[in-house]
């Protein structure tokens, strides 16, 4: 059962753990790209968006699929294509459930987030992806940190002229371990042509999600843990908020302000059928150095 993950007619609940040290993860174009928090308690945020964007950006740049949310080419540009190709004709009002299905073909991240297909000529309607994320949150309340920088280049003559010392800023966290949860239908991946390949490179990028994104101003993260829960039951065996109760995450005794990884411990079973939960078993693709093995116990 090694790779029971990787069987895309499974139901599979998962847990992303992952840390920013010194970093903005996901800056707020609201409040200046400060790092996203939520206002009323000051715990950090990052968007479901920005960890899509980490998965489409592995799979493109490492893995070479195919991706159909990017920048470089206009989004209807490619439905037309898709379009020509297989020669369906434009019809803005009536989606073509055959330019659906090559899209879905045709691109990685259509299969697996589904998209909105019906902005241009062609209409293909909309796909609702078997892969859904929610927002990532930060287990403590963190310090959204606008540094003050200065560099010694100019940008003009006249300030080169003038001697002015040109200033800046760099919004951080000093640090933040956040926690997303994630879920895989697969009845909606069974509509959109998901396999084996697709799910095992789904699993890759969730394992190497900030390998490909490093910049100065993303400081070091990590991905620290990745919990999926595996149902044998297409349906689910349990609900998927019992399931991810399983895994605690707890600042140590005597810990102010955390600042590392280490100044946490999480609290979850080990990997395999998970007692208390008939048909449910636990794979860790990314187990945290700081686990601590419950037993759990309850159906």
């Amino acid at each position: 059962m090694a790779d029971i993950h990787l069987d895309p007619k499974k139901r599979h609940d998962f847990v992303l753990l992952f840390d920013v040290w010194q970093g903005n993860p996901n800056g707020d174009p609201d409040a200046g790209n400060l790092p996203r928090v939520d206002p009323e308690t000051m715990h950090g945020v990052v968007t479901d968006v920005a960890l899509k964007r980490k998965v489409r950006d592995y799979a493109q740049k490492v893995l070479g699929l195919p991706i159909f949310i990017q920048s470089r080419v206009a989004l209807n540009t490619l439905i037309k294509q898709a379009a020509e190709e297989k020669g369906i004709q434009a019809d803005k009002k009536r989606a073509s459930e055959d330019l659906r299905r090559e899209m879905c073909r045709r691109y990685y991240d259509i299969r697996l987030f589904g998209a909105v297909l019906s902005t241009g000529d062609y209409n293909a309607g909309q796909v609702r992806g078997p892969v859904q994320l929610t927002f990532a949150r930060s287990i403590d309340p963190v310090f959204p940190w606008d540094v003050p920088i200065t560099r010694q280049a100019r940008t003009s003559e006249e300030r080169m002229e003038t001697g002015t010392t040109e200033m800046g800023r760099k919004p951080l966290v000093p640090y933040g371990l956040y926690r997303a949860f994630g879920f895989f239908s697969p009845y909606l991946a069974e509509d959109t042509g998901v396999d084996r390949g697709d799910l095992e490179a789904f699993w890759e990028a969730m394992t190497h999600l900030f390998t490909e994104d490093r910049s100065a101003s993303r400081g070091l993260m990590a991905v620290r843990g990745l919990a999926v829960f595996t149902h044998e039951n297409p349906k689910g065996n349990a609900h998927a908020h019992r399931l991810f109760d399983l895994v605690r995450v707890e600042r140590r005794e005597g810990v102010g302000a955390p600042r590392a990884f280490a100044d946490y411990r999480v609290v979850a079973p080990e990997a395999g059928p998970l007692e208390g939960f008939p048909g449910v078993h636990l794979t860790w693709l990314v187990r945290p150095e700081t686990l601590e093995v419950l037993t759990p116990h309850g159906g």
